[in-house]
């Protein structure tokens, strides 16, 4: 279920890179790129950092469903208008998605409570920091709606569950749909932490 819970998350960060592509008038090889590093980035990153394979290099399904979800947006922009809120709706289920799977792969790399939690924020948005500083964009991270505090409590929620005896299904699920409920929230109220000003 790990597996295709993670293709998922391609997939819909993929979408997410294309859309802010098609946004920014890239050009076919521009929304590949931009698509691929969103949906492989965080992930690239947090295998590097723990000492692990690489997940893209021996399965290059990861590639495949990139590449797939990027064409696949870029044909139906073709017959639809998609504006941005679809792009913020996608890189939200991505951002849940990855946060909780981070967490568990640093668990099965028994890494320590803090590094198990800083994996999974760090999978969910790293990518999405890269899509968006090679977009020209402010990342959404550095925006002021909450962005990686959603992450921190997705794999939070996930790594307590699991400490405390959950099944693991259970948990992977309760640490995604905690951060996409706080995310949406984020985006619907304009919810974020309050503004430091230092003089």
């Amino acid at each position: 279920m790990i597996q295709i819970i993670d293709l998922l998350g391609v997939g819909v960060f993929a979408i997410s890179g294309a859309l802010l592509a098609g946004r920014k008038q890239m050009d076919l090889f521009g929304v590949l790129v931009l698509a691929l590093i969103t949906g492989i980035g965080g992930g690239t990153l947090r295998d590097l950092l723990l000492g692990v394979p690489v997940f893209w290099i021996n399965q290059p399904v990861y590639i495949v469903v990139g590449v797939g979800a990027a064409l696949a947006t870029v044909i139906l922009a073709r017959f639809w208008v998609i504006g941005r809120l679809p792009l913020l709706m996608a890189d939200a289920v991505g951002l849940s998605f990855f946060c909780v799977l981070g967490a568990a792969k640093a668990l099965e790399a028994d890494a320590g409570p803090i590094i198990i939690t800083l994996m999974g924020v760090m999978t969910g948005v790293f990518g999405g920091v890269l899509r968006d500083i090679l977009a020209g964009d402010i990342p959404l991270v550095l925006r002021h709606d909450l962005y990686a505090t959603c992450a921190v409590v997705g794999a939070g929620c996930f790594e307590i569950l699991m400490a405390a005896g959950a099944a693991p299904v259970v948990a992977i699920w309760v640490g995604m749909l905690s951060a996409l409920a706080l995310r949406l929230a984020a985006i619907r109220w304009h919810l974020g932490l309050p503004m430091v000003s230092l003089k």
